[in-house]
């Protein structure tokens, strides 16, 4: 009756285990994609502002208002070469 107890002790502690690992993944993922957003918006941002202190020199301005931030908060720097292609098309 000894040997049940201890199998059952060991399964029910790895059940534990696996379960706040789960926990943990879950919890971890959201922070991944917020992370990943956060790190985007920020080289974005230096990117725009390179851009517009430069376009100040060769005569081109990007804005910055809402949906420029938006794209370059998604995009990051591919938004940015986006967005200076959208302001010098006809």
């Amino acid at each position: 009756m000894g040997m049940e107890y201890e199998i059952g002790l060991i399964l029910a502690y790895g059940f534990g285990i696996a379960l706040l690992y789960l926990a943990g993944y879950l919890l971890l993922a959201p922070m991944r994609v917020l992370g990943k957003f956060l790190v985007n918006s920020i080289l974005g941002g230096v990117a725009l502002v390179i851009i517009n202190f430069l376009g100040d020199f060769l005569g081109f301005h990007v804005p910055l208002n809402f949906f420029s931030s938006i794209i370059v908060g998604f995009l990051g720097v591919p938004g940015v070469a986006l967005l200076f292609l959208l302001e010098k098309m006809p």
